[in-house]
């Protein structure tokens, strides 16, 4: 029997690469407020390392979710661009993704990616459990009339560091050091070992009728 899986996100991207490895997870949005959630570890923590970020988001949305739904597991994930040490999101709007590409054009940047997942099943083990991957990312030197351009897609706004790797800005990434899954949204291998540690095969997660 398959093993339901519910993805606590809304990204397109992390449902099509599950589902090119033949999970089919079912998705329900997380409510939680991302500003309020680093905010509120920072008064208790101070400042937080650029994967911690992502790691603090995707428990809380993980955990919200598994207070909604029953008898699933519940996968939640967060990603953040480090770039000079400062962590970046979705860009807030079209000027701030200009500028931003402008400073990780011809550089290196780091993208996280926090996976928290809740065994939240009916005969499960209640586990709490994640980690984070991260990739190495060399940025291209796309001119300003290209960046204008991709910009104008509105794809630089839907994503956390205002790229994406198997979309349009694809040809502006020259190369990764490191899991090509993890800087699309969510890293395949390291969901494997998150749930391997539950006592479960990837196996167990695949739905019948979808190809792998």
């Amino acid at each position: 029997m398959t093993v339901p899986l519910v993805l606590a996100s809304a990204s397109p991207a992390r449902k099509k690469l599950l589902h090119a490895a033949g999970v089919d997870p079912s998705v329900v949005v997380s409510s939680v407020d991302e500003a309020a959630v680093e905010a509120s570890a920072r008064d208790q923590y101070g400042e937080l390392e650029p994967a911690d970020v992502a790691l603090l988001l995707a428990r809380a949305k993980a955990e919200d979710v598994a207070g909604q739904v029953g008898n699933a597991l519940v996968l939640g994930c967060d990603s953040v661009l480090e770039l000079d040490g400062e962590v970046h999101g979705k860009p807030a709007g079209a000027e701030q993704a200009l500028e931003r590409w402008q400073r990780m054009r011809g550089s290196t940047g780091v993208l996280h990616t926090g996976h928290w997942l809740v065994d939240a099943r009916e005969e499960g083990s209640g586990a709490t459990l994640g980690a984070t991957a991260s990739t190495l990312v060399r940025f291209g030197n796309p001119t300003d009339a290209d960046l204008e351009a991709y910009i104008a897609t509105g794809e630089p706004m839907r994503v956390a560091g205002a790229f994406t790797l198997d979309g349009l800005g694809g040809p502006f990434v020259d190369g990764i050091d490191g899991d090509p899954s993890n800087v699309v949204g969510l890293s395949l291998p390291l969901l494997r070992g998150l749930v391997a540690e539950l006592g479960l095969g990837w196996h167990d997660l695949r739905a019948p009728g979808i190809p792998t």
